[in-house]
């Protein structure tokens, strides 16, 4: 085993700013944990964007190597659950934040944040998945467990070209629901539509201060992005339908009225993807399994080779990458 480990370090410089660079580790600069990962691949999310640009502090200690997600074979393994050979994936558990993180071509990390590969999906199929599509399937979920049926209305999806919303449209999608896509680049039409998007709303047409109540439209909606976009859209939910947020792309801010709460019953289940339970993560990575269509998938991620992690960071804090992308950390 080499003990020449290359990782994307995330390091406080001299005048409090926080750079992130391509380092090579040994084994020995690893954490004390009780699995050892040959890691595969990783992801570049937004907030992997945060952590590589220095953005906003999501790295709380230093030196910290980031990636919020990893998929890896087990090499060594003091973990009751784990052994040599298993295939296994970390999503959140404040990976890149308080835990070194995907990005190293090696890690330790504690078995108990570990969850097994599906057997549906190879280990480069579950990172173009990964936390965003993770999360997507924690909103679908809130959406089902509400009691929501496709004869109850359409479903919205903003920030749909996404990572979150591309796996939010074709999970809807293929449950049989009517898919609203909103997004801000018309040029994403024919994908969303390929991934099974009935129809397009143009994020103008949410992006705006809103009434406290509008035209009941939505029986439910997945938002990635939040602010104007999802206070207008609880604005726009029908009676007693619900809205799950799951990300701040357009802000954090919410500009709304609490009379589509206390007049429609509308209700909001925010999604929280870091400390989920595992009895969640593992129902959502089994109905992942169930539900994503491989051609589709195919067809919403790229992947690139460790050295491009921060330089998509950047783009993908600029909205302009589509989709998902993988990080092959080998590469």
């Amino acid at each position: 085993m080499s003990d020449a480990i290359r990782a994307i370090v995330a390091e406080k410089n001299a005048d409090g700013k926080v750079s992130a660079s391509l380092k090579t580790l040994s084994l020995a600069d690893l954490p004390d944990e009780d699995v050892l990962i040959d890691v595969s691949y990783s992801t570049v999310n937004y907030k992997d964007g945060l952590a590589v640009t220095g953005t906003l502090p999501i790295c709380r200690r230093f030196p910290m190597v980031c990636g919020i997600d990893l998929s890896g074979t087990v090499v060594e393994s003091k973990h009751p659950k784990w052994k040599a050979g298993d295939r296994v994936l970390a999503n959140g558990y404040a990976l890149s934040e308080d835990h070194w993180g995907g990005y190293a071509e090696k890690q330790r990390i504690n078995g108990d944040f570990l969850v097994r590969v599906p057997d549906a999906f190879d280990l480069e199929q579950v990172m173009a998945i990964g936390t965003a599509g993770y999360t997507a399937m924690l909103c679908v979920h809130a959406v089902l467990d509400h009691g929501t049926k496709p004869e109850d209305g359409p479903i919205l999806v903003t920030g749909a070209a996404g990572g979150v919303g591309s796996i939010a449209v074709m999970a809807m999608a293929k449950l049989g629901f009517e898919v609203a896509a909103s997004t801000g680049r018309p040029e994403t039409e024919d994908y969303l539509r390929g991934l099974g998007a009935q129809r397009i709303v143009a994020r103008a047409d949410l992006a705006r201060a809103s009434k406290p109540l509008e035209k009941e439209i939505w029986a439910g909606v997945i938002d990635a992005v939040g602010d104007t976009t999802l206070a207008t859209a609880i604005a726009q939910t029908k009676h007693e339908g619900i809205v799950a947020p799951c990300g701040l792309a357009g802000g954090f801010g919410l500009p709304g009225s609490v009379m589509p709460l206390i007049l429609r019953g509308v209700t909001v289940r925010g999604i929280e993807s870091i400390m989920t339970s595992m009895e969640r993560r593992e129902r959502a990575w089994s109905a992942l399994a169930e539900l994503i269509d491989q051609d589709k998938l195919a067809a919403v991620f790229t992947t690139h080779p460790l050295d491009k992690a921060i330089e998509i960071g950047r783009e993908i804090l600029g909205g302009t990458v589509r989709g998902r992308v993988v990080i092959d950390v080998n590469q």
